[in-house]
């Protein structure tokens, strides 16, 4: 492959590498943990967007499990999110895991 084919290549997968970020910010992912009391939206930025509570996970007198059921939902959907974009990136990159990237 000659060096001005191979560079053009590359300015077409930056520019696509930009464009996912942007579509990123918006896709979102939801995990919950508790069977559903504590559910969180986390994007591909690995922002997260919100989070619900049932109000029957409040137990004002035991605090710590409401705070373990948050760090889990938190985490799987930081998980889910970094699969996601993974995903996205593979479209791209046809596969190759490219050092550095997201």
């Amino acid at each position: 492959m000659g060096m001005g084919k191979m560079m053009k290549q590359i300015q077409k997968m930056q520019a696509q590498m930009a464009k996912l970020q942007e579509e990123l910010e918006e896709k979102t992912v939801e995990a919950s943990s508790g069977g559903g009391a504590v559910k969180v939206v986390v994007n591909g930025k690995q922002e997260l967007v919100s989070i619900k509570i049932q109000p029957d996970a409040v137990n004002a007198e035991d605090t710590e499990i409401l705070e373990d059921l948050i760090m889990a939902a938190v985490n799987e959907g930081l998980r889910k999110a970094q699969e996601m974009v993974a995903a996205e990136m593979s479209k791209i990159t046809g596969g190759m895991k490219l050092p550095g990237l997201f």
